[in-house]
């Protein structure tokens, strides 16, 4: 077998950017330093201070933007990390002041889609829905920002965003999951160091490939530095890498993505009598059909009777909105890149796979991962982009000519090495760290309209984990009718927030944090 890699749509993360405009009136005057763009010592960083409204209140806080510089125990430079940080003003005891480190993606996504888009004291202005408006695009104060009750860091891996590797450094060693966690983990380890954050609560939150990242670095901070953290958040979760790699001889993602089919059939208009009516009606009856008749179906492979067959295509068409000739053709298993060109083909349209919801004009390339272009990834790019590459410079005063790799091909190939022959699966990972460190809370958000990261596919993965009943409870779930990026949808971008104050009350009071 060879060696399995991630599928390119997986990486994505959640966006909107915007062109800048008029600075906030109520800005507090910013004191700058010149930055460094590739200097190999340790770089002078931009200080800059601000203030934002969240929840009806003023939070003054303080904007740290450079690089980190990597080296080695002898000294020399392997890679400069850049990174955005965001203190609250005011607070002077660490171990009442949360640190949240926050990154996304691909493999081979900059931070900037958690960051402008739901956590950072900016975001990208959308449609309410999440489409992108024309540009200019704009960025906006962020009322829903996590800085009020969490100081942020936001990290861009190596070969993204600003971040590159030292000079005559091959950043080939950072571009696989094993030199990811290492580099990254390092990095935490070396920014709470340097900022005396030891003794703060401290939280991981990542979105996509970024969830894989942050399980794995679950463990290796703990059995690495003995650093251990009060609180995971995962966006949009691919942990079990098995559940969403359509490969021969694999059903599971042919039964786990059909929720999330049913749920974009219904958005769309395609679901016919008592199945149009309920979403959450709708789905239980695709849950309960995947758990049992269809698994079932898929597991007798040639030898279903055809009676059987016939019955089991005639429901997976009235969940998928799909034609029964179709459902049979494709062998009663439905392929993600096929799904989102064939449930509105009529209209010569397709879906987003990391927003169902969002729709283009349709692009018949051949079939595969990347084979057509995603609506929902375009009607982010540009704004996100934008937003990002002008606040930057003129509000975080860091100035920098390289590219910002938003969501880069430079990493690709991903290395896999550490599981030659067999799918990643770091949800035994994250295990191993909440059954060594039983506080560790785990909070998991879910779009019912993402075809990247199925909500199915992490149920499943959850409940296969095997966790002691002791710890089983550490683990909180979170629905939106959004996509992979639910905040980019202004109503579940309030609720993620509100999802977030809960976790985030009920983690810091279980630590005797107050």
């Amino acid at each position: 077998m060879k060696t399995l890699r991630v599928l390119p749509w997986l990486v994505l993360l959640s966006f909107s950017v915007l062109r800048a405009q008029e600075e906030p009136k109520d800005k507090v005057p910013e004191k700058k330093t010149a930055p460094t763009a590739t200097a190999e010592k340790d770089p002078v960083l931009s200080v800059t201070e601000h203030q934002v409204t969240i929840g009806g209140k003023v939070v003054k806080y303080t904007a740290t933007t450079g690089y980190l510089v990597l080296k080695t125990e002898k000294g020399e430079p392997r890679a400069n990390i850049f990174f955005v940080a965001y203190a609250k003003a005011g607070e002077s005891d660490p171990a009442k002041r949360p640190i949240t480190f926050s990154f996304n993606g691909g493999p081979g996504s900059s931070s900037v889609w958690l960051h402008m888009g739901a956590l950072g004291p900016k975001r990208v202005v959308m449609t309410d829905k999440g489409d992108s408006l024309p540009p200019p695009y704009k960025w906006v104060d962020n009322e829903y920002s996590w800085l009020d009750e969490t100081d942020l860091v936001f990290i861009d891996p190596v070969s993204t965003g600003y971040s590159r590797a030292a000079k005559e450094v091959d950043p080939k060693q950072f571009h696989g999951f094993t030199g990811d966690i290492e580099s990254v983990g390092e990095f935490i380890r070396l920014w709470t160091t340097r900022n005396a954050r030891w003794a703060s609560p401290k939280f991981l939150v990542g979105e996509s490939y970024g969830t894989t990242r942050a399980a794995g670095l679950s463990d290796y901070l703990q059995g690495k530095y003995n650093f251990y953290l009060n609180g995971i958040m995962l966006v949009s979760s691919i942990l079990n890498f098995q559940t969403a790699r359509f490969a021969a001889g694999n059903d599971l993602p042919y039964q786990l993505f059909l929720p999330t089919y049913t749920a974009s059939a219904f958005y769309h208009g395609k679901l016919k009598g008592d199945l149009a009516k309920s979403l959450p009606d709708t789905l239980a009856r695709a849950e309960k059909f995947v758990m049992n008749d269809y698994a079932l179906a898929l597991l007798k492979g040639d030898s279903l009777p055809e009676a059987e067959r016939q019955r089991i295509a005639n429901e997976v068409a009235a969940l998928t909105g799909l034609s029964v000739d179709y459902v049979l053709k494709q062998n009663l298993r439905i392929n993600i890149h096929r799904f989102v060109r064939e449930l509105k083909r009529d209209e010569n349209r397709s879906i987003g796979r990391i927003d169902s919801r969002i729709v283009g004009i349709m692009d018949e390339t051949s079939d595969g991962p990347g084979a057509a272009f995603d609506p929902s990834l375009e009607a982010i790019y540009g704004g996100y982009s934008a937003a990002m590459n002008d606040y930057a410079r003129r509000q975080l005063k860091f100035e920098s000519d390289l590219p910002y790799e938003i969501l880069t091909g430079r990493v690709q190939p991903w290395s896999y090495s550490n599981v030659e022959n067999e799918y990643l699966n770091v949800a035994e990972t994250l295990k191993r760290a909440m059954t060594k460190n039983q506080s560790l809370k785990v909070w998991v958000s879910n779009g019912y309209y993402d075809l990247a990261t199925p909500y199915f596919a992490t149920h499943y993965t959850f409940t296969h984990m095997g966790l002691d009943p002791a710890v089983r409870g550490n683990v909180s779930m979170t629905y939106y009718e959004a996509g992979h990026m639910m905040y980019s949808h202004l109503e579940s971008l309030k609720k993620f927030k509100t999802d977030f104050s809960a976790f985030m009350t009920t983690t810091l009071k279980d630590a005797g944090v107050k």
